[in-house]
């Protein structure tokens, strides 16, 4: 297990967006042989978006968005609650869903996600996720390999978490525009003086992408030139949205 986490975490350092952190989580979970997966994380304030990082069908992930079940989706109902990793199928064990939980158990069923194992994550913060690995039949063999991985998957689940909020859940806001955390890191380092070569260097990537990266905020904030952009930063106050 200790290559496969440490494969995973290699990745979600690199990972810089959505499609980033979805591959990193299917690498992870395809090594541990449970391949389908969702990652909900919710904002604190109830008008965002949540951050639905999945690969269930897009469909689904698409019609659970537009009609807001999170809200009433029982799985994410009793992970709110906080505790320990739990399994679930056509119902919560011990808990008779309304017709509202139960339309969502019918409805996920019918893209193929019929059972699954959620693990609650609330942070030191308050903010709340979920990762849920699910199948698409009550098969014996997906809990066990989930009963072997007991102890490992909150670990996943929470360092998921924490670079994806991190490097997701808050653009950065400059002069009321919001950046990427690329092109906010990359804008950053010019305001210290760095040459794009330079960034390449401490960020991992190539000069030509810090390059675009500080073409894209110049751009976005609608300055020509580096030395408006470093001067914009200066007098603006950012924060994290």
């Amino acid at each position: 297990m200790q290559p496969v986490f440490e494969r995973f975490l290699e990745r979600l350092w690199d990972s810089v967006d959505e499609v980033d952190f979805r591959i990193a989580l299917a690498d992870v979970a395809s090594q541990l042989d449970l391949l389908a997966f969702a990652y909900l994380s919710l904002p604190p304030r109830s008008r965002d978006k949540p951050t639905l990082i999945s690969n269930y069908p897009a469909p689904w992930t698409a019609r659970y968005l537009q009609h807001q079940y999170q809200s009433v989706d029982p799985v994410i109902v009793r992970a709110r609650c906080g505790g320990y990793p739990f399994r679930w199928g056509s119902a919560l064990l011990g808990v008779e869903p309304s017709e509202a939980e139960q339309r969502v158990f019918d409805e996920a069923a019918q893209f193929g996600i019929c059972c699954g194992l959620t693990i609650p994550i609330i942070d030191h913060r308050g903010h709340f996720a979920a990762m849920t690995f699910a199948a698409d039949e009550r098969d014996p063999a997906f809990f066990r390999v989930a009963e072997r991985y007991e102890d490992d998957l909150p670990y996943v689940a929470t360092c998921f978490h924490m670079f994806a909020r991190r490097k997701l859940s808050a653009d950065r806001i400059v002069d009321g525009v919001p950046l990427t955390a690329r092109e906010y890191e990359c804008a950053q380092w010019a305001v210290r003086g760095k040459t794009a070569w330079e960034m390449g260097c401490i960020l991992g990537i190539t000069q030509r992408t810090a390059e675009f990266h500080l073409d894209n905020a110049r751009r976005k904030l609608g300055v020509r030139t580096r030395s408006q952009l470093v001067a914009l930063l200066t007098i603006s106050k950012s924060s994290y949205r």
